[in-house]
């Protein structure tokens, strides 16, 4: 199918696309790396008036480290955070989750910010940022403010980027010494979206768990913190881990379709939580 007309806009800054998307309001959309947006335009499932791309604004793009912390843009695509030297040395989840999403040629195009905002319920980058806490820094008219991912994801396609919002950067605190993390999924046959995916990061005092956070998309509307998982861990050691994992569903409603029922996908958590927390704690480096 083909999309509604639209009129086509191409900036060189955040700025100028600041004041496209308040100009035009909802009849405007951002164009990033397209692989959310394209396809539901072409569906008819989304019509805007207005694209603006910001494709040119090559800040957006950049990948650095500064005051221990890695700060991606929302440009960054897929290929590059799987490829990035700072990403690989400090957050070897992030790098291993970006080079399990769909295939090389989306790899090539899509980008994080664009991900992220869309906020797919079988997203892999959502599970991946709630395990490490990740910050979105989102830009307005009025200036900038900064979202923890536990608060930035909301509902099915629903994210707290508001009107007028653009997702500029993701940051990440580094992953230090004793900590080890892991993101494992289930793919989709044909999409090559996670059925269910979970990601697990954990720090270890010892050999009891000081710390663990577990991100699990997939399942339900949207990616969430299994928080009775790392409950159930606080403090214990690692042969705590199966029984733990066995609440990774707890409070969710799964998702059915044609290819997994929800029963299916519930199943699917807890073997991937338990799954995940075992490789985790396997790549713990003191």
């Amino acid at each position: 199918m083909f999309p509604a007309s639209f009129e086509y806009h191409r900036v060189s800054s955040v700025k100028d696309a600041l004041a496209l998307l308040s100009q035009f309001g909802d009849e405007a959309k951002i164009l990033a790396g397209g692989h959310s947006l394209l396809p539901m335009m072409k569906l008819r499932l989304a019509q805007p008036a207005h694209l603006v791309d910001i494709g040119a604004v090559h800040e957006l793009a950049q990948i650095q480290e500064q005051g221990g912390r890695i700060l991606i843009g929302g440009l960054a695509t897929h290929h590059s955070v799987e490829t990035s030297s700072i990403v690989k040395a400090k957050l070897p989840i992030l790098a291993e989750c970006a080079a399990l999403i769909g295939d090389i040629q989306v790899r090539n195009r899509g980008t994080i910010g664009g991900s992220l905002a869309h906020a797919d319920p079988a997203a892999d980058y959502p599970a991946a940022a709630l395990a490490l806490e990740a910050e979105m820094t989102l830009e307005n008219p009025g200036g900038k403010r900064k979202v923890k991912a536990a608060d930035f994801f909301l509902d099915l396609l629903t994210t707290a980027v508001q009107a007028g919002e653009i997702l500029t950067q993701v940051s990440f605190a580094a992953l230090g010494a004793g900590t080890g993390g892991v993101y494992l999924k289930h793919r989709h046959p044909a999409s090559g979206f996670a059925t269910v995916g979970v990601a697990a990061v954990v720090t270890l005092k010892g050999t009891n768990f000081d710390k663990v956070r577990v991100g699990i998309t997939g399942l339900g509307a949207k990616a969430f913190r299994a928080s009775s998982v790392e409950k159930a861990l606080a403090g214990k050691a690692s042969d705590a881990i199966a029984a733990a994992a066995s609440h990774a569903a707890d409070g969710v409603d799964a998702t059915s379709d044609t290819y997994a029922s929800g029963e299916f996908r519930a199943e699917l958590a807890r073997v991937y939580t338990r799954r995940a927390l075992e490789q985790a704690v396997a790549r713990v480096k003191a």
